[in-house]
């Protein structure tokens, strides 16, 4: 690969292939965050296949991956013991007319793992899970609002939460009205809010920890000069979820977790497991299936109950899907869950991480931008600001870095690594990282990146305009 900063990398194939998917595809992706905006112009790779952490591109280009299918990818991909649990299961059918034995058992390993939880069910992807969490607890709680963390950047596809995006069109305003938003950390703010709207907020939703995603547009804090122990600055403040658990009682307000993130990456049993507060729901996803669509609302038994048949008030239409249950998707969730188990899997996703952010905070430091190139957030799941010469959040600067990256073979939308990584993955990241710094040293010094973009710079997902 490219080791000089005039040296580019070319894609024709992905170019062609880029073309054919906004044909045919609305934002040419499934994803808006796999979008070809979301990467430097004509520097889109389209994916032919992956083993482990490296993936291939159609132009036969191998990269060092990070970030592996929106962190789904946790044990990196093709995962002998969960392709095979999934395989298994492909042979002896893979949805029926009513529940297979796989989905007691899958319950049964899932709630070993989440003690923390009493019921659960399965679905295939985040926004059904978080969505089924917040009409459950208008249900239970007879009220219409629900209050969710401002400071995090996703938590469904549907109307409650898309009203509150840039991405709004097609929402009511009467629907968006009816969520409010609360500052991550600051419980004095809550409560006001909570006062404010007395008796009529739902839940309380939000991701257990914070620095989970960069948030496009916010000012980026300078890396932690100690975050290399047990708190890191992805941890939340001592006392706050606890503080916000007797804020959601004495309001009598649900509270709830969303894992998709945290889950697994923080600890097995999720962030709940580490900082032991209980949730009155969670949601999970992303880790649980290593890539296989599976997703899971969990909570009390007397919340989760009002979606079932077993109590005599109105029923709550909790989680209906025809492919729930498929059974190789929840067989991969069991495989994934005794992997997570028995090999230790989030401790050398934490091992892995501080090596990666060491070496990378390393290399930025002797370049000259350290102050520029933050990484930030849990070991287990690193993301990276690019930040101009006035240190604010820039786009075109986080385009400069994302071709050098590119060009050295590494795909690294954040940092967030999979426990396939190595050590040779790591230090040849970091020397790819430390080129690229250099490039970033020049733009710096010349206070303009545009030399070095090459075309248009990359954009936040969430815009008003495409």
């Amino acid at each position: 690969m490219a080791t000089e900063d005039t040296e580019e990398l070319s894609l024709p194939r992905s170019r062609q292939a880029n073309e054919r998917l906004h044909a045919l595809i609305p934002g040419g992706a499934h994803t808006y965050a796999k979008g070809d905006d979301q990467y430097p112009e004509n520097l889109a790779p389209v994916i032919s296949h992956g083993r482990g952490a490296h993936v291939w591109d159609v132009d036969g280009n191998r990269y060092i991956e990070y970030g592996s299918g929106l962190r789904s990818v946790s044990l990196g991909h093709a995962h002998p013991r969960v392709t095979e649990a999934a395989r298994r299961e492909l042979d002896r059918g893979s949805n029926f007319v009513r529940p297979s034995i796989v989905e007691v058992e899958a319950a049964e390993r899932f709630l070993a793992t989440v003690p923390t939880a009493e019921m659960v069910k399965f679905a295939k992807n985040g926004s059904d899970a978080t969505t089924a969490a917040v009409r459950l607890a208008r249900a239970v709680t007879g009220r219409p609002r629900v209050a969710i963390c401002g400071d995090h950047p996703f938590f469904s596809v549907d109307d409650w939460f898309i009203g509150t995006t840039p991405m709004s069109a097609g929402v009511p305003a009467a629907t968006t009205e009816l969520t409010v938003a609360f500052p991550y950390g600051d419980l004095a703010a809550t409560q006001e809010l909570l006062t404010r709207y007395q008796g009529e907020v739902a839940c309380l939703i939000l991701e257990p920890a914070t620095h989970t995603e960069p948030s496009p547009g916010s000012r980026l804090l300078p890396r932690p000069s100690a975050g290399r122990g047990p708190q890191s600055s992805a941890d939340p403040t001592p006392g706050y979820l606890a503080g916000l658990r007797e804020l959601a009682d004495r309001h009598g307000c649900v509270l709830i977790f969303d894992e998709m993130i945290t889950g697994f990456r923080w600890s097995e049993a999720g962030a709940q497991g580490l900082y032991g507060v209980v949730p009155d729901l969670s949601t999970f996803g992303k880790a649980l299936g290593n890539g296989f669509a599976v997703s899971a609302l969990a909570g009390r038994r007397d919340l989760m109950e009002r979606g079932g048949l077993r109590h005599p008030r109105d029923r709550v239409f909790l989680l209906s899907t025809t492919h729930g249950a498929e059974t190789h998707s929840l067989a991969a969730a069991m495989a994934v869950l005794t992997t997570y188990v028995e090999e230790g899997v989030t401790a050398r996703l934490h091992a892995l991480g501080e090596r990666l952010a060491t070496g990378v905070r390393d290399a930025a430091a002797s370049m000259g931008v350290g102050d520029h190139i933050v990484v930030r957030g849990r070991a287990s799941n690193l993301v990276f600001a690019t930040l101009d010469e006035n240190r604010q959040p820039s786009q075109q600067y986080r385009t400069l870095f994302l071709r050098r990256l590119l060009a050295g073979g590494v795909l690294a939308p954040s940092f967030v690594v999979s426990s396939a990584l190595d050590d040779a993955d790591i230090d040849r990241t970091v020397d790819v990282v430390a080129q690229a710094c250099a490039v970033y040293r020049k733009a710096l010094d010349a206070a303009d990146p545009t030399p070095w973009l090459a075309g248009r710079p990359v954009k936040p997902v969430f815009r008003r305009l495409a």
